[in-house]
């Protein structure tokens, strides 16, 4: 029903900046939005941000919060996260996914997600 596909990943030093793109495809909900999730080695799938499809809706982790910001355009059908003032704790495979009828930050009402894009960050 939904397709997600993420791009945009790679290597940045510390404190560089670096810029998220996920391209949503197919039929899209009525209601809900997309999020952005990351997972390190040897940690779980963590929430980052989301945005609702109309993008009134914000929300993010309280350790992003300040340097991450989540955005969207709908006439391109993509979801952008611009990631500020990174540092090693950011490095990880970072993915996207589509809610329906759901606006918050729990991984399992997340019905459809890509493939993921690594971010490695270096000193």
């Amino acid at each position: 029903q939904v397709q997600l596909a993420e791009s945009g990943g790679g290597l940045v030093q510390t404190g560089g900046s670096l810029t998220l793109s996920c391209v949503v495809s197919g039929r899209t909900f009525s209601s809900g939005g997309t999020g952005w999730f990351r997972q390190a080695p040897g940690k779980e799938r963590q929430f980052v941000a989301f945005i609702s499809w109309s993008g009134r809706s914000l929300n993010y982790a309280e350790s992003v919060k300040g340097r991450f910001t989540i955005s969207r355009d709908n006439a391109k059908n993509t979801v952008y996260l611009q990631m500020n003032s990174l540092n090693s704790e950011d490095t990880a495979v970072y993915y996207c996914a589509a809610a329906k009828d759901y606006y918050g930050t729990i991984r399992s009402r997340y019905r459809y997600w890509g493939q993921g894009t690594q971010v490695t960050v270096s000193s």
